[in-house]
């Protein structure tokens, strides 16, 4: 079927879903880039509708690639129509929607045995879906187990965490919970809290950071909450040796992560 009207009831209700209350009420969300598609599709994300436009894809794409991509509604759009629905720069003629498929503590509950040497990076009150998002991508790249998002500001289907994640959303297992339930699960498996902040005199690089660890990062503005400092088993900073106390959270989580992959690989 082509697409070539503004008024289409399908591209007003793809474009609605920009909105989180609207993600909120029908459990949708978008997904948009090829790569994005196709890890989403290698994890079999239930995709309830897909838009192309030839006219945009970046490089010449065959039929069997776009087969790859299990939907049975797709909709071929005009130049126009598309660049309506997208919410990129520069869009790849690849737009889908989704459902969304979330993650609670009972999912870690479940597969902690299956861990060998646990590792957690914990996201708490993360406000920037771009951050969000970068933060993921290095628990991809860390073969970090589980990323922990405690006390969400920003949903985790918001097309930027999506985008920033480069997919990576899909395949890395995303935990939804709160500090008060987290917390008691870490302390009953034993899994040491390190908590990133400014505020001490330990180097991440002189931690121990070789057991089973959960690194847990802060609010773009604040950092921790008093919670996540008084309860964690040990304080870590990155040191910072020009004006600023301290990096971007994205920044800061990767460095942590990476310190954790290198002990263990030493």
């Amino acid at each position: 079927m082509k697409i070539s009207s503004l008024q289409n009831p399908k591209i007003k209700s793809a474009v609605k879903l920009r909105k989180r209350n609207e993600r909120d009420s029908s459990k949708l969300f978008i997904i948009e880039g090829y790569t994005e598609l196709m890890r989403a599709n290698l994890v079999n994300v239930e995709i309830i509708e897909l838009f192309l436009c030839p006219d945009l894809f970046l490089k010449k794409m065959d039929k069997k690639q776009i087969e790859k991509i299990n939907c049975d509604n797709t909709f071929f759009c005009s130049k126009s129509v598309f660049e309506k629905i997208s919410y990129r720069d520069c869009p790849d003629g690849f737009f889908a929607i989704a459902k969304q498929k979330r993650l609670d503590m009972s999912f870690l509950e479940k597969e902690i045995d299956n861990f060998k040497n646990p590792f957690f990076l914990v996201a708490e009150s993360i406000e920037k879906p771009g951050n969000l998002g970068s933060i993921l991508r290095s628990c991809d790249g860390a073969a970090v187990d589980a990323m922990i998002v405690c006390d969400a500001c920003t949903d985790v289907f918001n097309p930027n965490v999506v985008r920033a994640s480069i997919g990576t959303l899909f395949t890395q297992p995303v935990i939804e919970t709160s500090t008060e339930k987290l917390v008691s699960f870490l302390k009953k498996e034993k899994i040491k809290i390190v908590s990133a902040t400014p505020h001490t005199n330990e180097v991440y690089t002189d931690s121990d950071l070789t057991g089973p660890v959960a690194i847990v990062v802060g609010t773009e503005h604040c950092g921790l909450s008093e919670k996540w400092m008084n309860l964690c088993d040990i304080k870590i900073k990155i040191p910072m040796l020009g004006i600023a106390d301290s990096l971007n959270v994205s920044s800061s989580a990767t460095l942590l992560l990476y310190e954790v992959l290198r002990q263990r690989n030493a």
